[in-house]
């Protein structure tokens, strides 16, 4: 890149700020109809933040329960109805929708040097789905709640639960089809609109895990929606399905439950392994580390993840050999995901570390994702499964990945691209101070649980045995500190966007197209069609050693 395109690209936040995306259009109608997918992405971010907060609630109130041996503020039947909510909120309202529908919504066309998505008009569809199934399980909250728990198991949802499981499931089957939507959206727009240039060996990482991802969504939800689709049949219309008293079968509804979510796992924790990609790569000045085996990584765990939900079901009742096989492939699962750990730990190798607020996020994903990955092969193994079953063992080991994995990563993306998105820089002092509360806050609320489950409490109970108190009020006292970590950012991201100081094009010095339009970026993204020369992560040169001194041109860029 010569340095006449350098300073094009440098110059592209002088473009008028007026015409970027933001300001095409202010009213109430224009946000509602647009079909901008950065739009979109912001919609995205404003449901999925309610989302989070009701799913906060209820975990509030669960640790406040949990706080002493005896039931102190709930009944067994409204605890029963609390960790409900919060599954079914937290997961398929914040979770699995948190990266792909905000960041990916907003990132990958840019990425791709596309000036939209593939089918614009369904990304909207998508959002009112989302937006639909969550009035659904909001007024499921309202009229009572249910109390199935999150897994919606039969034959109790089926049959003998008496609070709202079809409103609950019918949301849940509605915001299936908005994942759907979205998952066919991004596949097509990585097929179909690339820039001139990007090949497919020259995707960013974040594109890649997109990919895989969408790949996942397309294949796996449609399952998820015929299993909810015949709890509807059997509990509102009386076919028998899941009775055993008429020959039905209730393994067969965690057969099918597990196959959509061992796969929606990596629904939530492939896109942010692809955050974490650009972070690390960025703030360590260094090329990526194996950039083909990180893609292949990406595309054995979007497979695999179809062929081990046999795991969540050692203590169902089923064969011996089939719990054999189960384990081996989980185990097989834990090689890709292990490879993509060791690049990154060779990519921050002699790196020129800066450590800014998103790769604070961006290593305590690494360290979240390492343990929970760890304590998920101890779960493979089936005699210990069969120990820790049902025990705050297996709470701890999830939240690990979903919530310390994904959710470090999402706000480790959020503050990435944040001065992308808005166009505003926030304060670097107190990110940084919320990236380290929200480790060391996690790892107070939920590794004590770790012990606690080994040591025999079970899960979903609100009372029991004094000598566990210890453990408990340690992770309700750290979920205080969690708490204030995930409310900081909603300050001070708050405060950037009136006060912050106005945004460059490429506040990071990172490469790629995001990178090379305005900030934020235009209504159609780029300003001329953009190409694509070499390849991605050129932060130094292969025969020099990294460093600020030695800065690469940036490999991919707007065209004149």
């Amino acid at each position: 890149m010569t340095a006449i395109d350098l300073e094009r690209a440098a110059n592209a936040s002088l473009a008028p700020r007026l015409a970027s995306y933001l300001t095409e259009g202010t009213t109430v109608r224009s946000w509602l109809l647009t079909t901008d997918h950065k739009r979109i992405a912001l919609l995205y971010f404003a449901s999925i933040t309610v989302f989070f907060f009701v799913g906060g609630a209820a975990a509030v109130g669960i640790r406040l329960e949990l706080f002493t041996p005896r039931a102190d503020f709930f009944s067994s039947d409204t605890y029963n109805r609390l960790f409900t909510m919060h599954g079914v909120v937290m997961v398929w309202f914040f979770l699995v929708p948190s990266i792909p529908a905000t960041l990916g919504n907003f990132l990958l066309p840019l990425m791709i040097g596309a000036h939209e998505v593939a089918f614009p008009k369904l990304n909207l569809v998508s959002w009112y789905l989302y937006i639909g199934g969550g009035l659904f399980t909001v007024l499921c909250l309202f009229l009572g709640g249910v109390d199935t728990g999150w897994t919606f198991y039969t034959p109790f949802s089926t049959m003998f639960s008496n609070s709202y499981v079809l409103l609950a499931a019918l949301g849940v089957f509605v915001v299936g089809f908005s994942s759907i939507a979205t998952g066919v959206n991004f596949i097509a727009t990585v097929h179909l609109m690339r820039a001139e240039g990007m090949t497919w060996m020259r995707l960013p990482l974040f594109v890649w895990a997109m990919y895989a991802t969408s790949l996942v969504m397309a294949l796996a939800t449609p399952v998820l929606a015929m299993a909810l689709l015949l709890i509807i049949a059997e509990r509102g219309l009386g076919i028998p399905i899941f009775d055993p008293t008429v020959g039905g079968d209730p393994l067969l509804f965690q057969h099918l439950f597990w196959f959509y979510s061992h796969p929606a796992v990596y629904i939530m924790i492939l896109p942010a392994m692809g955050v974490v990609s650009e972070i690390i790569a960025c703030e360590a000045r260094r090329r990526i580390f194996g950039y083909q085996a990180m893609v292949y990584a990406m595309l054995v765990i979007a497979v695999l993840g179809f062929l081990v939900w046999g795991h969540h079901m050692f203590v169902s009742g089923q064969s011996p050999l089939a719990s054999m096989i189960f384990s081996f492939l989980s185990f097989v699962i834990a090689v890709p995901s292990a490879i993509k750990v060791f690049n990154w730990t060779g990519t921050l190798y002699r790196g020129q570390i800066r450590f800014s607020a998103p790769m604070l996020y961006a290593l305590g994903f690494v360290g979240l994702f390492t343990l929970g990955g760890l304590t998920g092969l101890m779960l493979a193994a089936v005699p210990v499964d069969v120990h820790v079953s049902d025990t705050y063992f297996v709470v701890a080991h999830f939240h690990y990945i979903m919530v310390g994995g994904a959710v470090s990563a999402f706000f480790g993306g959020l503050h990435f691209w944040w001065p992308k998105i808005t166009g505003r820089m926030y304060s670097e002092v107190f990110a940084r101070f919320a990236a380290v509360a929200l480790f060391f806050g996690f790892n107070f609320t939920f590794f004590p649980q770790f012990i606690v489950g080994y040591l025999g409490m079970p899960r979903r109970y609100h009372e029991y045995v004094p000598e566990f108190q210890v453990w408990n009020v340690m992770s309700s006292t750290g979920a205080v500190t969690l708490a204030i970590a995930y409310l900081m950012p909603l300050v001070y991201l708050g405060w950037s966007l009136l006060y912050g100081e106005r945004a460059s094009a490429n506040p990071h010095d990172a490469t790629g197209l995001e990178w090379s339009t305005a900030s934020p970026p235009p209504a159609h993204n780029f300003l001329t069609p953009p190409r694509v020369d070499a390849e991605p992560y050129a932060y130094h040169d292969d025969a020099k050693a990294p460093g600020y001194e030695n800065k690469a041109e940036h490999p991919q860029r707007a065209g004149a």
